[in-house]
């Protein structure tokens, strides 16, 4: 097989949580571009719409379905039935509450966890039960604040999240590996979305300059590696976190 051919979907069938918009959504375009057919999980409605008439109206296969990850199972069977099967799973819902800890509440410190942690880990059980056997692959996207403490914003709930994401991926890799199955994780740094003011003035001192690259991503920069992880092309990779942080984690 040619190396570029590793890294082709085509045939494959992925959901995408959180798809309809941001990094999701650049994820889903990328995935459908390399030949999957992509269903996207939001619990916006409207949103999914929109997203999927968009990538529709560029020839991709996306479609959508609608519900809250944090409410109980079943939206990756949905999925997968919409699907007619399932072969990759990108875990990227996820919330963040900038706040100091002696401010934040018991509740909010609880929305961040059942969406980052507790929603991902059963999405990910739901979808090994039809990729067990398959060589299925399940992406989850956790960020560089799984290593490092972001300033100036305290965050300090989202950061504990995503470090949990990533120990998760490395605990389901190797529970997995002999299903068949390989979990690794993209940890995004700072990335410019209707959600991350990654631009605002008073931030570039710490978020911009701090960095490497003297920059910030943009979601369309995430999708390649979340198509690598996704296919053949890393078929010798699982437990791995794949840093995309334009060098902020260097110091």
């Amino acid at each position: 097989m040619a190396v570029l051919d590793t890294f082709s979907l085509t045939g494959k069938r992925a959901v995408v949580t959180g798809g309809s918009r941001g990094i999701g959504k650049a994820l889903t375009r990328g995935l459908a571009e390399a030949g999957a057919s992509v269903a996207i999980i939001s619990r916006d409605a409207a949103v999914a719409e929109r997203a999927v008439a968009e990538l529709r109206a560029d020839g991709l296969d996306v479609s959508a379905v609608t519900g809250d990850l944090t409410s109980g199972p079943g939206l990756v069977d949905a999925a997968a039935d919409v699907l007619g099967g399932l072969d990759v799973l990108v875990n990227n819902a996820g919330a963040c509450i900038h706040k100091p800890t002696l401010d934040a509440t018991d509740d909010e410190w609880d929305a961040v966890f059942d969406l980052n942690v507790k929603a991902l880990w059963r999405c990910s059980r739901e979808a090994a039960r039809h990729l067990q056997g398959t060589g299925g692959t399940i992406v989850n996207v956790g960020s560089m604040s799984g290593y490092i403490v972001n300033r100036p914003q305290w965050q300090a709930a989202y950061n504990a999240s995503k470090a949990a994401v990533h120990h998760l991926t490395k605990s389901l890799a190797a529970e997995w590996a002999p299903l068949g199955i390989r979990v690794n994780a993209l940890a995004p740094g700072y990335v410019k979305t209707e959600m991350a003011p990654v631009d605002r003035p008073e931030l570039r001192r710490y978020w911009i300059e701090d960095a490497a690259q003297q920059r910030y991503a943009l979601p369309e920069e995430m999708a390649p590696a979340a198509v690598f992880l996704a296919s053949s092309a890393s078929a010798f990779m699982t437990g791995s976190i794949l840093v995309i942080d334009g060098g902020y984690t260097i110091w």
